[in-house]
């Protein structure tokens, strides 16, 4: 009884404080907050959240309250966007005010200070990004064009072998025959242009470790679900032996995996360096870069070094995995796209060789394919939360100092005015009535805002653009066929955890008409 009677005392306490802390904050700055829900005493809007789908729930608050919406996470002052004008308002124009990220209390204990796009707007972070752009800027980006058709090479002859695995060969690893080593796309592109690493045929090391730390680490990095962090900071100090203290373990696996991750590649470069054997990499050329360091300069650029190096692997291959299955949905749910996009392949550059980056302007059509999946179902539903460095105003609302700032691409994406009929497949709403890509900006949403923008776009857009050319060159897609051989339907359900992806569902992947082994080996061959 003693116990409730004091937890009673001090939940009413801390409910009394947020109060008065925000009616003394309006009185001195001035100005209304953002319309939003109504929240409980000391919960704020948490219970409200839908746990699987948060931007759903904001949707619903915004259809009721507007495009910019304030929420309370316990203590903590919350500003959803759902409009692309506003993001575009206060992220962008007043990017020196809404740079920074909110202060995440599992960042640290999880070892996640290996991902610069959770480290707070400053020095430390403007190094790693600089880093990171001298290998990922849009024009160093086109020395990446090789080793993304090597690997799109590798992945029509892993499709052809085993189709039904299509799920591995875009995402984690698959084992295939086929006629030199290979492994799936988008951990193999990005441990190549980082590491010069070549990933193994399947269960390769270090990718497994990258998705494990991913897959436990990004699910304690929300606003939403460390919120309970900022007010009961103990959880995370409790020791990893007590009772229901299995965010503290996690904690302990999560750091490991990230050591792992971030030390192993850069070891493999330095060995090859040391033996004359290095390709050209991110990581062997910033490693150039570090002997020209002063040397008390070395061990911050070592930190940088880690933070660049580890984001462009980690971050880089879960998000073009997801995109591609999305993609690979996508066209299992609409052959008539398939059917346009062929025609425009086979008309520019025929069924000789198979389309390159050359071609690329004359293929308008594989490009609103590209658009459109990204718009379609954005693989990252939240972009990262922002935070307020200084208090604001706009357009009458206050905005506190240190609000987390969440920008909604889903909202966004579901524009009736900017795109009508949003839920529906369309890559021609980015051409003209002629077939040229319309003069309008795509959807950049999915790469979030300002300075805080995704600086491996360039290379992800060139990923995804050579595997979607060549894929529809070769492949047909269509729903998978039951004995009877009738369509097997299927209602796609989606997993949300880096980046949102379809579940695997069944489809059905063949080769187009005249395309056999010797065939595509020989498509391979005329483009290598």
């Amino acid at each position: 009884m003693d116990n409730r009677i004091a937890l009673l005392l001090s939940t009413s306490l801390i409910a009394i404080s947020v109060a008065s802390r925000l009616s003394k904050r309006r009185a001195a700055e001035g100005g209304s907050l953002p319309p939003g829900p109504a929240g409980l005493p000391i919960l704020g809007n948490l219970l409200a959240i839908d746990s699987q789908e948060p931007w759903e729930t904001y949707v619903s608050w915004g259809a009721e309250y507007g495009d910019l919406i304030y929420a309370r996470f316990f203590s903590q002052d919350v500003v959803i966007i759902n409009s692309e004008k506003i993001a575009k308002d206060l992220l962008e124009k007043r990017s020196s005010n809404y740079s920074d990220r909110p202060y995440l209390p599992t960042r640290l204990p999880f070892g996640w200070t290996h991902n610069f796009a959770f480290t707070p707007y400053g020095n430390e972070w403007r190094l790693a990004r600089r880093l990171f752009h001298q290998g990922f800027r849009a024009e160093a980006a086109l020395n990446f064009h090789p080793k993304q058709i090597c690997k799109a090479h590798q992945l029509l002859i892993n499709l052809y072998e085993t189709p039904q695995n299509y799920a591995d060969h875009l995402t984690t690893q698959a084992p295939c025959s086929c006629f030199k080593p290979c492994a799936v796309f988008s951990a193999s592109v990005a441990m190549s242009v980082t590491y010069d690493y070549e990933t193994a045929p399947h269960n390769d090391p270090l990718v497994t470790v990258v998705e494990k730390a991913n897959t436990l680490g990004l699910q304690y990095m929300t606003p939403e679900t460390t919120a309970i962090l900022s007010i009961f900071p103990f959880l995370l100090h409790l020791p990893s032996w007590f009772p229901g203290a299995t965010m503290k373990r996690n904690a302990i696996l999560c750091t490991n995996y990230g050591v792992e991750m971030v030390e192993i590649p850069i070891q493999y470069v330095q060995k090859n360096m040391a033996s004359g054997t290095a390709g050209p990499s991110l990581v062997s050329d910033l490693l150039r870069m570090r002997e020209h360091e002063e040397p008390t300069r070395v061990p911050e650029f070592d930190q940088a070094l880690r933070q660049a190096s580890a984001s462009a692997f980690s971050g880089g291959a879960e998000t073009t995995s997801s995109m591609l299955l999305m993609y690979t949905l996508a066209m299992v749910l609409h052959p008539h796209v398939q059917v346009r996009a062929r025609a425009e392949i086979d008309a520019v550059v025929g069924k000789d060789r198979l389309p390159g980056f050359d071609d690329r302007p004359s293929l308008p059509y594989i490009d609103a394919i590209l658009r459109e999946v990204a718009r379609w179902q954005p693989i990252a539903p939240l972009a990262i939360a922002h935070a307020a460095t200084n208090s604001d105003v706009y357009e009458g609302y206050y905005i506190p100092k240190g609000a987390v700032v969440i920008a909604n691409p889903w909202a966004m994406s579901r524009n009736e005015t900017k795109y009508p009929k949003p839920s529906e497949f369309i890559p021609e709403r980015f051409l003209d009535a002629d077939g040229a890509l319309l003069d309008i900006e795509p959807p950049t949403f999915v790469f979030g805002f300002g300075r805080r923008v995704c600086p491996g776009r360039h290379a992800a857009d060139a990923s995804l653009w050579v595997v979607i050319a060549m894929t529809l060159a070769v492949f047909n897609f269509s729903k998978a066929k039951d004995v009877q051989g009738r369509d097997i339907e299927f209602l796609p359900k989606f997993s949300a955890g880096v980046t949102r992806h379809p579940d695997p569902f069944p489809c059905r992947i063949v080769p187009r008409s005249g395309v056999d082994m010797k065939e595509l080996a020989r498509l391979v061959d005329s483009t290598a």
